[in-house]
């Protein structure tokens, strides 16, 4: 068993600003949860939390797990590694969780998983895309689309579904950004996509003056751009400021109403590839919207249907076995089969779902359906 630095204890003991339970109860099982709730992503986090809690108010509504409630404990992680692995460890040690779920970035999300995989204790990511994430171990699962399995999903939709070749690809230099890059570029050549400009830039960036330009200069028929909601919506309005009108082909980190807030106008007719369909007639997909938009007075986004589905599985996990028996949990969450808001969800030996991607596009200054790509070969994630 991992043993906990001196130092990991006291800054895990000292570290959390801010922590939320839902119940209180005695009688209840643990739950941690980190996400980001101030910082850069906040917004996400926010959506994320109100997810997971909506998830968990339903799951104890209809009888919790076999008579006890689930009990949510929060912890606010800036989407920081340097905040996430000591936060997993008082989850762990202090508050006793049964299992973790992150509601965080990519970042923050490896360093827990570290921690949560030497001690035992099943952890779920819920919407974090590295592929290290699930190589931590065989406690850690994640309930959305690794980088390079969702971008492969958009070479396809790029080069078949929408039958555009010349493709400039513009990529936000994280993790988050170069796994969706490389996902891109490995299924390009195979849609028959040319790729004639590559750009990266940072994650502080709100100017993009010289990358428009030379984009602009390309005259493509398609972008393929990475980035959250934060840094896409000054770039695609810079683009449509500028006079490029070729489509943006956009990912999960555009997916929300912020996204559409910044770029305003230029968020038109933008389309990328998530794990929420707003348009469903799926009774649990409209259920969740409905239930989200109630909650938090906005609509549903890919975060909070990622957190809203991660807790979802951990609870039906949970039903089937001692929830103090962390090996048995954890196989139980390989074995877990549930339909949920974002689809069909089921585990491979390395612990990464298995599902459709859908794909949006902003109509009428709102989410909506545009296709779904369901290729089982194309989108199979890695088994080891």
């Amino acid at each position: 068993m991992y043993k906990f630095s001196k130092y990991l204890i006291a800054t895990a003991l000292g570290a959390a600003a801010f922590a939320v339970s839902l119940s209180g109860q005695a009688d209840t099982i643990k739950v941690g949860f980190n996400v980001p709730l101030t910082g850069f992503a906040a917004a996400d986090g926010k959506s994320a939390r109100i997810g997971a809690e909506l998830a968990v108010e339903q799951v104890n509504a209809a009888g919790g797990i076999n008579g006890k409630n689930i009990e949510l404990v929060i912890y606010d992680d800036q989407a920081s590694p340097k905040e996430s692995a000591p936060l997993a460890a008082k989850l762990i040690t202090q508050d006793e969780v049964v299992a973790g779920i992150s509601g965080s970035y990519s970042g923050a999300t490896r360093a827990a998983a570290t921690i949560y995989q030497e001690n035992g204790t099943p952890y779920i990511s819920a919407y974090a895309v590295h592929p290290d994430i699930t190589r931590s171990g065989d406690y850690v699962f994640r309930t959305s689309f690794m980088g390079e399995v969702q971008g492969r999903a958009g070479a396809k939709l790029v080069g078949e579904m929408m039958g555009k070749k010349r493709v400039s690809v513009i990529t936000l230099a994280n993790d988050f950004g170069k796994s969706l890059e490389a996902g891109f570029k490995e299924k390009a050549g195979e849609y028959g996509i040319e790729i004639i400009g590559e750009y990266d830039y940072s994650i502080k960036d709100r100017e993009f003056g010289p990358i428009v330009s030379k984009v602009k200069a390309e005259s493509p028929d398609a972008i393929y751009a990475s980035g959250y909601f934060f840094t896409a919506g000054p770039l695609v309005t810079q683009l449509r400021e500028a006079g490029v009108t070729a489509p943006v082909i956009g990912q999960e980190g555009y997916d929300g109403e912020m996204f559409i807030k910044i770029a305003g106008d230029a968020a038109e007719g933008v389309i990328i590839t998530t794990s929420l369909d707003r348009d469903s007639n799926d009774p649990l997909a409209q259920a969740f919207i409905t239930g989200f938009q109630a909650k938090s007075g906005y609509p549903a986004d890919m975060v909070s249907a990622s957190t809203h589905t991660a807790v979802l599985v951990l609870a039906e996990a949970l039903k089937q076995v001692d929830p103090s028996d962390k090996a048995a949990l954890r196989q139980a969450i390989a074995s877990t089969s549930i339909n949920a808001a974002t689809g069909n969800i089921s585990f491979n030996k390395l612990g990464e779902v298995k599902k459709s991607v859908q794909v949006q596009v902003v109509r009428d200054g709102g989410w909506h359906h545009f296709a779904v790509i369901s290729d089982p070969v194309l989108l199979a994630p890695p088994e080891e």
